[in-house]
């Protein structure tokens, strides 16, 4: 039986940091062939907390580089920096039922905690769990911190969250072929993740799962490098009483080393390939996008 194709959205969603590589065309075209494959619709989100990395040049390119690959996206462009106060509306209901807790620490101070003691456990990104030094404040000395003006971190307490949940954390992942899994969630694994940082009032984490709710996203198509997330993003829906998206998480493209392309490590950028004369034909014979079969199941 076929999944009723009623109402799907979709949704790309760029960092306008950075000038977008062969990875981003993958993901976006992938984004589009199931919007298509589904009757649904595309739409593209700028994900730009980041003010101060975020460029308007950057943004103006994505535009540019989309329509080249022959895309269009339902108007209009949507972009985190216009949502800040509902990502503070959702961090205050977490702060309200004892959720989350301000963080004091740099990331240096809990790198030099997991140093010190071998064999410290790792979130799935590799990087250290929190060791819980600022959950360890009294009320008191909280207030007088941040009454001070000391900046703070606003984390998870995930040991909090996951007594409130009463129910296995689970979401439905679709491959390629279109087979539905039940996949599992361990939020456990990231610790007590930042929800907002010192100089952003919102993590990606909390900034996805509300954007996906208030744009009515139905099926979130993104790289296996965020499988993993889910999980978190997952607890953060249930917490916020937010709806679950169907998720597909494709595989990433590589470069001669293994590693995935990125802006970081200078990506050759879409706007580069154009230049030297490849075609929007070009890229999609290579990708395969249009030889992938999307028959999602219910």
């Amino acid at each position: 039986m076929t999944r009723s194709y009623i109402s799907h959205v979709f949704r790309f969603a760029p960092s306008p940091n950075g000038y977008l590589h062969l990875g981003h065309a993958f993901s976006a075209l992938m984004n589009n062939e199931m919007a298509i494959a589904s009757g649904g619709n595309l739409l593209l989100r700028m994900e730009d907390i980041d003010v101060e990395r975020c460029r308007p040049e950057f943004e103006q390119a994505i535009y540019e580089d989309l329509a080249w690959l022959g895309l269009s996206w339902e108007a209009p462009v949507r972009r985190q920096s216009e949502h800040f106060d509902a990502y503070a509306e959702a961090l205050t209901s977490l702060e309200a039922r004892g959720l989350v807790y301000p963080c004091f620490c740099a990331r240096s101070d809990v790198i030099g905690v997991a140093a010190e003691r071998p064999g410290w456990p790792r979130d799935p990104d590799g990087s250290p769990l929190y060791p819980g030094t600022c959950k360890r404040l009294s009320p008191a000395e909280r207030r007088a911190r941040l009454a001070a003006g000391q900046p703070a971190a606003l984390r998870i307490d995930m040991a909090a969250a996951m007594a409130q949940v009463r129910q296995r954390i689970a979401w439905r992942e679709y491959g390629t072929a279109g087979e539905r899994r039940d996949i599992y969630a361990d939020p456990r694994q990231w610790g007590d993740a930042v929800l907002a940082r010192k100089d952003i009032p919102a993590s990606y984490h909390i900034a996805v799962v509300v954007d996906d709710a208030m744009q009515g996203i139905t099926d979130v198509v993104r790289g296996e490098d965020l499988f993993m997330a889910t999980s978190l993003h997952r607890l953060l829906q249930i917490l916020l009483d937010l709806p679950a998206p169907s998720y597909h998480h494709h595989e990433l493209l590589r470069d001669a080393a293994g590693r995935k392309l990125s802006k970081s490590l200078r990506a050759k950028s879409l706007r580069a390939m154009h230049r030297e004369g490849v075609t929007a034909a070009d890229l999609n014979e290579q990708l395969g996008i249009k030889r992938r079969v999307f028959a999602f199941a219910s």
